[in-house]
């Protein structure tokens, strides 16, 4: 009894653990190695295959588009009466239809070019096969099996993808063959008729040429299916603007131009703000046209905002300005993502005071032209959120070895009132070692180990710094302030608002200095004419 009783309670167990291994994901899958909670890198959003339905039936409320009634397969009793008065849905046009209605609007000549039918039923709405035509010129030749069907449905894909105008010399070659292979034609079809039951349209006389010169002989013509080797895949064609080019001049009323050309028009433009802009683009649609130029818009502050709305979001877009301060803003990381994938030539970004969530966008953005990056007093960010953003993308290529960090050319990075521990700093002056402007102040975790690693002599910063702030670091001390004498080009240190920096020790830096002398405008502000 003891064993038997331990066998029931281990099998279910071992059936609780099933279920559990279903909720919570089998770790085996693609699907799986991809979630985050498996150590991928989370860019699939799908379930574990375990969890996906593999016998997927129609909604209760879904009719047939044709007739609008639902599936009445139990009132007959045949199998081919149950299909034809059963719903399927279409697995390419996902429409829902009776086979059955199918067949009575193609009056038994049903012929489909989708044929994704759920349940493997294909068989079922396909053409009834008709008698061999017997030809003029020689027996009758047997109709093609429905492989054959379908291998000679992918050659018309593939000819009108790479269908090209013909020449002169090609024409005549194919009047020529379209007389030999007029029979193999009528034999499967009738004259006149495609296969889906269109006509063909006008001047097209047989089969097309492909891009080599060589013919796609039809199949039962006694010629092979696909001519190899196939020509060279077409030119990609240029972008088709969806507006004409801007005028070069501004037509008057009276029908003559004004005689200001459109870059003088734009000099004056350049004078005005974003505001008198806006409302030169009331004036005509030319003036409109022109105020978008990008020279214009250097800078757009939409900073301080509850939400962005889409047509905000688009006018961005389509000024392209190289500045763009997002600082305090509501946006969402969506709205941020969709920017920073259409604004490759941005240069300064601030989104100073917003949420991690929307700041982690930058993760899954190139940014190539990036100098200034304000990251200042973001909500809810911690040093494995840093380390996030710091280190390159994980998804390099195979056999590559140069890891090219996010922050790489950045000139300019401020990253006041974050818990940036050494860890994080580290990281920092590895993968941005173009720094020359580092705004470090209210960071509770610097101190003079972290000085010691910006002017230790492995730093990068340590030639390029200019500008440093470290104000409101409180765990600095005075034995850090002989450090910064290895900058060279060091230009501004801000050390105001730090307790345990006594003024006496500042005085003394700024007296001796880097390189030179420093002035002090300010207690514990030391500033060096450049």
């Amino acid at each position: 009894e003891e064993r038997g009783s331990r066998g029931r309670g281990g099998k279910e167990e071992r059936g609780e653990g099933e279920e559990r291994r279903k909720e919570e994901g089998c770790g085996d899958c693609h699907f799986c190695r991809d979630m985050k909670k498996f150590g991928g890198p989370g860019r699939m959003k799908q379930s574990c295959l375990l969890r996906q339905c593999t016998a997927p039936v129609l909604p209760h409320t879904a009719v047939c588009l044709l007739c609008g009634e639902a599936g009445k397969e139990d009132t007959v009793e045949g199998e081919e009466e149950k299909f034809g008065l059963s719903l399927m849905e279409c697995t390419i046009c996902n429409e829902i239809v009776h086979p059955g209605c199918l067949k009575v609007i193609a009056l038994g000549t049903l012929e489909l070019d989708c044929q994704g039918v759920k349940g493997g039923r294909e068989r079922h709405l396909k053409k009834k096969p008709k008698p061999p035509l017997a030809s003029a010129e020689g027996p009758a030749v047997p109709s093609p099996s429905p492989q054959r069907e379908k291998l000679e449905r992918f050659k018309r894909m593939c000819q009108l993808l790479e269908r090209v105008p013909d020449t002169s010399s090609s024409s005549s070659d194919s009047d020529s063959d379209s007389d030999s292979s007029g029979t193999s034609l009528s034999e499967d079809e009738a004259p006149g008729e495609a296969r889906n039951g269109r006509r063909p349209a006008r001047g097209s006389s047989g089969e097309k040429e492909n891009r080599g010169g060589r013919r796609a002989v039809r199949p039962g013509s006694g010629g092979p299916l696909l001519s190899w080797p196939l020509g060279p895949a077409p030119p990609p064609r240029p972008p088709q603007l969806g507006q004409s080019p801007e005028p070069d001049t501004l037509p008057l009323a009276a029908g003559s131009d004004h005689p200001l050309p459109r870059a003088a028009w734009l000099r004056v433009f350049q004078h005005l703000g974003p505001r008198e802009l806006c409302i030169c683009m009331r004036v005509c649609r030319t003036w409109s046209r022109w105020c978008y130029d990008k020279r214009l818009w250097p800078r757009m502050d939409l900073s301080r905002r509850k939400s962005l709305t889409p047509p905000m979001l688009s006018g961005v877009v389509r000024r392209q300005p190289r500045a763009l301060d997002l600082s305090w803003t509501g946006v969402s990381k969506k709205q941020l993502m969709w920017l920073l994938n259409r604004l490759q030539g941005l240069q300064e970004l601030v989104l100073s005071g917003c949420s991690w969530l929307s700041v982690s966008a930058l993760g899954s953005a190139p940014l190539p032209a990036l100098r200034l990056l304000d990251l200042r007093w973001i909500e809810d960010v911690k040093d494995s959120q840093l380390r996030e953003l710091l280190l390159p993308p994980p998804d390099t290529k195979p056999g590559q070895t140069e890891s090219r960090g996010r922050l790489q050319g950045v000139a300019e990075l401020r990253l006041a009132g974050l818990e940036l521990t050494d860890a994080s700093l580290r990281l920092l002056l590895r993968h941005a070692p173009q720094l020359s402007a580092l705004d470090l102040s209210h960071c509770a975790h610097v101190g003079d180990p972290s000085v010691h690693l910006l002017t230790a002599p492995t730093s990068p910063l340590r030639e390029t710094l200019v500008h440093l702030n470290l104000a409101g670091c409180h765990r600095l001390t005075d034995h850090c302030l002989p450090l910064f004498r290895r900058c060279p080009r060091l230009r501004r240190l801000d050390l105001r608002s730090c307790r345990q920096l006594s003024p006496e020790a500042c005085a003394r830096l700024a007296a001796a200095g880097p390189p030179g002398p420093f002035r002090c405008p300010e207690e514990k502000l030391l500033l060096k004419d450049s």
